[in-house]
């Protein structure tokens, strides 16, 4: 028997956008490239997304939507989605990390974890 599972991996990178981020009025622009792929056995659409950002003061926004960047990404397994966007803080770095929330075609709702990335 095998088992089909769900599982999701998730691959960041983050640019500071210099020309975009004025440090007089403590606004600072981010943006981070975001690689999902489906590692699992079970395709699966991206429903909606949950972000914890932190900047350095300790200030908590959290942003919560449906899909990406106007997108719900269906992936079969081993395929791959890429996406860009940006998140502005009031400090020159903060974090984010969050979730987004899948549902495969065994029709199981799942969250894919996103583990905390620097900005």
């Amino acid at each position: 028997m095998t088992q089909k599972t769900h599982d999701i991996t998730i691959a960041v990178e983050t640019m500071y956008i210099e020309e975009q981020s004025s440090p007089q009025t403590d606004h600072y622009v981010f943006a981070y490239t975001i690689t999902i792929q489906n590692t699992g056995t079970v395709a699966a659409r991206l429903l909606t997304r949950h972000w914890i950002i932190t900047d350095a003061n300790g200030k908590v926004r959290e942003v919560r939507g449906e899909g990406v960047v106007g997108e719900q990404p269906y992936l079969q397994p081993l395929e791959a989605f890429r996406y860009t966007s940006a998140a502005v803080i009031e400090t020159p770095f903060g974090t984010m990390q969050g979730s987004y929330q899948m549902i495969g075609d065994d029709g199981l709702t799942f969250d894919a974890p996103i583990r905390a990335f620097s900005l």
